[in-house]
């Protein structure tokens, strides 16, 4: 098996693979959009459920109060998710306004800026200059290299659009779940409880097990991990509903 991996891992890396691999954008992750979504989405839905089922109320107060909940948050999570990576994005653009900016004021500083960046990392002397004169004779990536080297900033940009459309489907989709029992009205409310709790914790764990295939990691403890994450925020639903029916002396609808 460790021969056929460094087998494939050599064909990778043959220098007209890496070529062609280098032309290529770099892949926008949204997968860290979708667990997100998912995994709140089935935390909200699932909260309500539990809340609601712990202070003794109906089925279709949970309802009502499940799919409020699942369109207002997930639009809300979706809009933030959007403006916040718009404003990492502005935030880099602005830096790489200054930076042009220097360059053009000030071009002999940058050049320095460059040199010592490059001294620190182990060059000198022909050498130093040499990535010194290249880099400095190009604007676009001698802007791009301050960027990542003295700002620390990512150079490629998520698209904001694309990550509110999959956090929001990722929420409706997967939070829709839990509600689901709710609607067979044949159920008692006991079974319908039951069944969303079995339907929220298939998600949580499928959510982990996703992550693992997807970063490399053990199926299982990633899954469980989730389960659990998801597991305490629906506990803590069901144990204040209940405590606030207990304290308020609220009778079951």
């Amino acid at each position: 098996m460790d021969n056929e991996n460094d087998g494939e891992l050599a064909e990778e890396h043959r220098p007209e693979i890496i070529c062609e691999k280098l032309k290529r954008p770099a892949k926008e992750n949204v997968v860290s959009d979708a667990v997100l979504g998912g995994i709140d989405g089935c935390v909200t839905t699932f909260a309500v459920v539990s809340g609601v089922v712990g202070a003794g109320f109906s089925p279709s107060v949970a309802l009502v109060m499940g799919f409020a909940n699942l369109i207002a948050d997930g639009f809300s999570m979706a809009v933030s998710n959007y403006e916040s990576i718009k404003a990492d994005r502005d935030f880099v653009q602005n830096i790489r306004d200054a930076e042009k900016e220097h360059i053009d004021k000030i071009p002999s500083g940058e050049r320095e800026e460059i040199r010592q960046i490059f001294r620190n990392k182990g060059f000198s002397g022909e050498v130093l200059e040499e990535i010194v004169n290249t880099i400095s004779a190009d604007q676009h990536l001698w802007i791009e290299t301050m960027l990542t080297e003295e700002h620390g900033v990512q150079k490629n940009s998520r698209d904001p659009v694309k990550a509110a459309i999959t956090t929001f489907a990722s929420f409706v989709i997967v939070g829709s779940m839990p509600l689901m029992p709710l609607f067979a009205s044949g159920l008692e409310k006991n079974a319908q409880f039951l069944i969303s709790a079995f339907l929220a914790a298939l998600m949580f764990f499928s959510i982990g097990v996703m992550k693992s295939r997807i970063f490399s990691k053990t199926a299982i403890s990633s899954g469980i991990g989730t389960l659990l994450t998801g597991g305490t925020a629906a506990s803590l639903a069901f144990f204040v509903g209940y405590a606030l029916r207990e304290l308020f002396g609220i009778a079951s609808l």
